[in-house]
């Protein structure tokens, strides 16, 4: 049975701009020692990370210029020290979300390895201005990042719960000193659809693997709460693909036809459902993902023309799309 890769370790915090080194620091070293928990039982641990409640909490009554300042040098601090930041979803505020969402795009802009988001979606009720805002967002850092790449750090969400590992729509509103792991388990979806000789029996593979995997996760998420004192929060069971670890070859792998055929949909809904009955302790979105950019058969498939931006968004009825 494969061994998903860890994508993530993400720890959550408490951000106050006035002492954030030193919990930074402590954050570290929680962050290193879980990595090397997990890496001494074989798996590879590619990103820690650390998110925060929305920054418009922790810089609320700073003017622009030191918003910015703070937020480079909270940056240059992630850089050095070689670990993801989510500053959490703006926030915004009526009246000026063009201001708001400008001063955004310029924290991304100016900005490597700080991400965040927009929440344009809650339970069934559009927020449009924050769509409007968003796509402010996405146009300015389309103009004014390297061939675009800013918009990787950056995301419009809907329905994302808080203490998802995931970024770039990372984020929490609790009291922090909180973990939460993410999985690139794509290779777990292909490897039970592959070797299956039907689809209830390519389904309970699936439900098999996925539970013998993520319980010793979880056993070692718990020893990790046990030996730092930092809370366990769960896993989020979205299973990530990365370039040739394709969630797109794990579909075809059951339908036996291109992504973007007759029984596509169907699929997707199935994986969702099934990692919904995984029982161990659930994170975040903690569901099937359809990023075009990350994923070398789904971007393939785009690039012939067998899925559009319809049939994604179609797609997206029972699970979730992304870049």
């Amino acid at each position: 049975m494969p061994k998903p890769k860890v994508r993530a370790i993400t720890a959550f915090i408490r951000m106050d701009h006035h002492n954030y080194r030193a919990k930074v620091s402590e954050t570290l070293q929680m962050l290193t020692s879980a990595k090397s928990m997990f890496e001494r039982e074989g798996y590879e641990v590619q990103t820690i990370r650390i998110s925060t409640q929305p920054f418009d909490e922790y810089t609320d009554g700073m003017t622009r210029e030191d918003i910015l300042s703070f937020m480079r040098d909270y940056d240059a601090l992630a850089v050095a020290a070689n670990f993801h930041a989510s500053i959490g979803p703006l926030l915004l505020k009526n009246g000026d979300e063009n201001q708001q969402a400008s001063l955004l795009g310029e924290i991304l802009r100016d900005t490597k390895m700080i991400n965040s988001s927009i929440i344009v979606a809650r339970e069934r009720n559009v927020d449009w201005k924050a769509v409007e805002a968003a796509a402010h967002v996405m146009k300015f850092l389309e103009e004014n990042t390297e061939r675009s790449q800013g918009n990787f750090r950056f995301s419009a969400i809907a329905n994302v719960p808080p203490l998802t590992p995931f970024f770039p729509g990372s984020y929490h509103n609790g009291a922090g000193r909180q973990f939460t792991i993410a999985l690139q388990s794509a290779n777990l979806v292909d490897s039970a659809f592959s070797t299956a000789p039907d689809r209830t029996s390519a389904l309970r593979a699936l439900t098999e693997s996925l539970t013998t995997q993520t319980k010793v996760v979880e056993d070692l998420a718990l020893a990790i709460s046990h030996e730092t004192g930092w809370e366990y929060m769960g896993t989020d069971l979205s299973p990530a693909p990365l370039g040739s670890t394709s969630i797109g070859a794990a579909i075809e792998a059951l339908t036996k036809l291109p992504l973007g055929a007759s029984g596509t949909l169907t699929v997707a809904a199935e994986i969702t459902a099934v990692l919904k009955t995984i029982p161990i302790k659930h994170a975040g979105y903690s569901g099937l993902m359809l990023p075009v950019l990350e994923d070398e058969r789904l971007a393939q498939r785009w690039s012939e023309g067998r899925i559009s931006l319809d049939a994604l968004l179609g797609y997206s009825a029972v699970c979730g799309t992304g870049l």
